[in-house]
């Protein structure tokens, strides 16, 4: 965690992470920055997912994560969580603090991406249900007791969830009468529809404690009938036929953190995986540190600054 790192990097991932987030709900009160990032039920959607950024048969520091193979080698490597606020239709993604996965002191398994989150969110959980948020994430965060965490920071959540990893809630909805919409759309090339089908309070595990949450899914197909999209996701805000679109589009947006993050960090001139030296303890994660900053200077830039997309075109 960031602020167990020494020296000057603590100093300026605790300076970063006060200013960012005071200047955040600044934005937020007296501003209008944030409002494109605000979607279903006017909440900000915030998407939290984890990528490597080094990796290495050979090289390695105490803070490595450790994979041992069959053959008996060992893969070094260090990933974070990174998390992002996204929007639908919204090109641009606007980066959070992020949290390392890492060994944890007093910890004899391997830190994971789960436990790295729930850190993420024990520290910056409360704040952001304090501007209104709802978390976006596929189905590995799509289990009871993320949900009862984040519920308990003030947060919703609209999760992809599987029906390999959901026997008892897809059971459920088997079971039910789901409500079924449909809208038909022209792409400007074909014609296709979507089928919409929801259900509400049935729970997400076997047991009697079982959280309750509600359920919808989008079934895409082409005029023919080819299905072109499935997938389906668990939410606890209550599905009606008014916000089941907006619902399914907010948990879509999870893959902008894909998109509009991993990918350009890794492929638009960010190097997000080049080794630009290692070190024997925080070196990587302090340039990690530097590589988000710029990032996201880059994109508040052009959030408010009309000059600065003038600038990049003129320079491409």
């Amino acid at each position: 965690m960031w602020a167990e790192v020494p020296g000057c990097y603590q100093l300026m991932w605790a300076g970063t992470g006060r200013c960012y987030r005071a200047r955040l709900i600044s934005l937020s009160s007296r501003y209008s920055y944030l409002a494109p990032f605000r979607a279903v039920n006017g909440q900000l959607l915030l998407a939290l997912d984890a990528t490597p950024y080094f990796s290495s048969p050979t090289i390695h520091c105490a803070p490595c994560s450790r994979t041992h193979h069959k053959n008996g080698t060992i893969t070094y490597s260090h990933k974070a969580i990174m998390p992002v606020l996204v929007a639908p239709g919204q090109e641009q993604v606007i980066v959070l603090v992020p949290e390392f996965i890492t060994p944890q002191d007093g910890h004899d398994k391997q830190d994971c991406e789960t436990a790295a989150a729930k850190r993420w969110l024990a520290q910056y959980g409360q704040r952001f249900g304090e501007l209104g948020a709802t978390l976006v994430g596929d189905d590995l965060y799509c289990h009871q007791p993320l949900c009862e965490a984040l519920l308990a920071q003030g947060l919703d959540f609209i999760r992809v969830c599987k029906p390999d990893s959901h026997k008892t809630l897809y059971d459920w909805l088997q079971g039910m009468l789901l409500a079924t919409m449909t809208v038909r759309r022209w792409t400007g090339q074909r014609h296709e529809i979507d089928t919409y089908r929801y259900g509400n309070q049935v729970p997400l595990r076997d047991g009697d404690d079982a959280l309750l949450v509600n359920g919808c899914e989008l079934t895409t197909t082409d005029k023919p009938g080819n299905v072109l999209y499935r997938n389906a996701f668990a939410t606890n805000q209550w599905i009606t036929r008014d916000n089941v679109v907006d619902v399914v589009a907010a948990g879509r947006a999870r893959w902008k953190i894909e998109n509009e993050h991993h990918n350009v960090l890794k492929t638009k001139g960010y190097h997000l995986e080049h080794n630009y030296g290692h070190g024997q303890q925080h070196l990587s994660c302090w340039l990690l540190t530097l590589n988000l900053l710029a990032f996201l200077f880059h994109t508040v830039l052009a959030l408010i600054d009309t000059k600065y997309p003038l600038i990049l075109m003129a320079l491409t």
